[in-house]
């Protein structure tokens, strides 16, 4: 783990992989198998379950949980105090329960306190409107807000609102938005 900064008040697994660049501020925990990707910043009190996969270059902000069976994909941003959930049926007796679970696109946001409960997939540049709960899976590019979340529009690579209503899907606007991003035009 060279070129990563933990905090003296980390707890990092030997067991964890934590690309270079990345930063884990205090009181995080990283359990084992657990990986982490280049250039993310892991903010404080955040928990990462054994074998959670974060892709490269995510902020995670504080007080977030992200439980076994979640995959977060590259560039994601998770807002302060969401979680995740990895059982369906959670109940402190049951001792066959199974993990469920739960993808994150690429370029997906996850506002402040939204909860995502398993077995739903995030797609690429959606965005999670702070406090939803998200109980089914959200397209590429789709903002979903309440609780439980609805798909009101659809955003934008770099998350600019379309206004175009759930049931008309973007087309080729995503895409030049994209672009002049990738140019440095927008």
């Amino acid at each position: 783990m060279t070129d990563v900064f933990v905090h003296d008040t980390a707890i990092v697994s030997p067991q964890a992989s934590i690309g270079p660049g990345t930063k884990v501020w205090v009181n995080v925990q990283i359990r084992e198998g657990a990986r982490i990707g280049r250039n993310c910043i892991v903010s404080k009190d955040v928990y990462v379950d054994h074998h959670v996969s974060i892709g490269d270059n995510c902020k995670v902000q504080n007080g977030v949980s992200i439980y076994h069976g979640v995959t977060v994909g590259d560039d994601v941003f998770i807002g302060p105090n969401a979680s995740f959930t990895n059982d369906r049926v959670p109940r402190a007796f049951n001792k066959d329960w199974k993990i469920t679970p739960t993808t994150v696109g690429r370029g997906a946001s996850i506002g402040a306190n939204a909860t995502i409960v398993c077995g739903v997939a995030l797609g690429e540049f959606c965005m999670v409107a702070a406090g939803s709960v998200v109980t089914a899976d959200v397209p590429p590019h789709g903002l979903v807000m309440g609780n439980p979340a609805r798909l009101v529009d659809y955003v934008t690579v770099s998350g600019r609102r379309l206004h175009r209503g759930p049931g008309d899907p973007p087309g080729a606007e995503v895409l030049a938005d994209a672009t002049l991003e990738e140019e440095g035009r927008s």
